[in-house]
């Protein structure tokens, strides 16, 4: 039976990424390349770190300078008992935007976020309450251009936000430098594209296209790849 893509974001996407948690990990070849560039970027080395979303350790995993403390938070109550364990860190398996929690942790160094922000629900809240507990921030966002051909041919509207609503709502709170890096995945066959989508975590929970109109989308999809696009920022808060 073949497994159909999603294109929307739903609250089954915390229990997709749970259930999903042990194959993430190997199928997640762009979120890699994306952490890898924005820990790359981070010259400060920070020893107090809080990181949004934090998965299975992808963040901690590419540190490579001494910290005192790594705060975690992650929903994917599967992904955090993958996270590496040590009495440096602390996980707490919660959603990222529950600002009374963030309230209680104290200040860090810096903030890190990579490939989770697209799923905030009120990213100006969130914003508004990093800006006080942070000297630095860095942020990897996944934006509307990620399956642009997907969206253009079914004509649905991507969940993700677009560079532009991020970025300014970004130097609201943060005086800080963005990048945009677009990335291709080559698959051999369309089949494989849509699967990786499935399991990728890069989509939503629910199906909104028929199962007629996701064989005509994987038949006549017309590149071997597909297309991502990625916000990076980096920058301090406003005071």
């Amino acid at each position: 039976m073949t497994d159909y893509p999603d294109f929307s974001k739903t609250d089954t996407t915390t229990a997709e990424f749970s259930r999903r948690a042990e194959t993430y990990q190997h199928h997640n070849i762009i979120q890699r390349k994306v952490v890898k560039h924005l820990i790359a970027q981070i010259t400060s080395q920070p020893s107090k770190i809080l990181d949004l979303g934090c998965g299975s350790g992808a963040v901690y995993n590419l540190i490579d300078w001494k910290i005192e403390r790594f705060v975690g938070i992650d929903k994917a109550d599967m992904m955090c008992r993958l996270h590496p364990q040590s009495d440096k860190i602390e996980l707490f398996h919660d959603n990222f935007e529950n600002l009374s929690l963030l309230q209680k942790l104290g200040h860090f160094d810096i903030v890190i976020s990579s490939s989770a922000l697209q799923w905030a629900n009120d990213l100006e809240s969130l914003f508004q309450t990093l800006h006080t507990m942070t000297d630095e921030i860095a942020f990897a966002i996944f934006c509307n251009g990620t399956f642009k051909t997907i969206y253009e041919m079914t004509q649905l509207e991507s969940f993700l936000p677009s560079k532009e609503s991020l970025q300014q709502l970004l130097e609201k709170y943060f005086d800080c430098q963005c990048e945009i890096k677009n990335y291709t995945l080559e698959f051999q066959d369309n089949i494989s594209k849509f699967r990786y989508i499935k399991r990728s975590g890069v989509s939503g929970g629910k199906k909104r296209l028929s199962v007629q109109e996701t064989r005509s989308l994987i038949r006549n999809y017309p590149f071997s790849y597909l297309e991502f696009e990625v916000l990076f920022c980096f920058g301090k808060p406003r005071r």
